[in-house]
């Protein structure tokens, strides 16, 4: 691969990175299409131009739009599903192979666990916009790889060959396990699939925004009334008046207030 396309896979990843995660147009959707499958497919029609999105999107909306450019590029990403404990494909990610030697000198983060035929996880859907070369599983390796991104660290576990699990944690406190992807992937139909089913999901009876301030190194979070902000020394939370939801949740998280308004009203009702 030339230096340029790797570029600009760096250039899709940090255009990314500017998206806030919400479920509030996925909400909208459902709404106004009357079906999964229709809301889905509105999805699906924008996912080349981030410029169209209502305010952003889910892990789905957000994997499919990298899914669709790299594809577009001649790469071959992989669609994997994410489980955590007994909820199965809740989550959702991509696995690029790395077959076109890039240097140590092309990363912004560590790459010391980058072996000449690895794989990188791209997993915009939990706020993670850079490449995370996967480590080589035992005996061959390691078995993790540690990258100590902000305000999130991340560690990546290979507990077999075909499988690997996402643990993150901040600020000195302990790493939790947040996803098990199993690596064999899924094809484009199934995935599809899973991303219907994910508009019934319980998440969708209540607004959920999530938003990295990547220069600054701050997380906000915002679910159920409460916002979480994380940076480098640690979290706080803070409670939201109903009576300023609109104004603060359009401040913070960069979305029109006509659509959280209108998001919530669909909620409230």
């Amino acid at each position: 691969m030339e230096q340029s396309s790797w570029q600009k896979i760096l250039e899709l990843c940090n255009r990314l990175s500017t998206v806030t995660y919400e479920n509030l147009t996925k909400i909208i959707r459902l709404e106004s299409a009357g079906s999964a499958t229709r809301a889905r497919n509105l999805d699906d029609s924008f996912q080349n131009d981030v410029d169209s999105w209502m305010g952003g999107g889910t892990c789905f909306s957000m994997t499919w739009h990298l899914y669709q450019a790299f594809t577009d590029m001649g790469l071959s990403p992989r669609l994997v599903m994410g489980h955590k404990r007994k909820e199965k494909n809740i989550h959702c990610a991509l696995i690029l192979p790395d077959q076109f030697g890039f240097k140590n000198s092309d990363f912004r983060i560590n790459s010391e666990f980058r072996t000449p035929n690895s794989e990188f996880l791209f997993d915009p859907g939990y706020l993670i916009f850079d490449p995370l070369p996967l480590p080589a599983p035992q005996p061959f390796g390691s078995g993790e790889a540690f990258f100590p991104l902000v305000p999130n660290c991340v560690r990546l576990v290979r507990p077999a060959a075909d499988a690997l699990e996402l643990w993150t944690g901040g600020a000195g406190g302990p790493m939790k396990l947040r996803f098990e992807y199993p690596l064999e992937g899924v094809s484009v139909e199934e995935f599809k699939q899973h991303w219907s089913e994910s508009f019934y999901r319980e998440m969708m009876t209540y607004p959920v925004l999530n938003r990295l301030d990547r220069e600054r190194g701050v997380q906000y979070y915002y679910q159920k009334g409460n916002l979480v902000i994380r940076d480098k020394d640690g979290s706080r939370m803070e409670r939201i008046p109903e009576e300023l939801r609109v104004e603060k949740l359009s401040e913070i998280f960069h979305i029109s207030p006509d659509l959280v308004d209108r998001a919530l009203g669909i909620l409230k009702r």
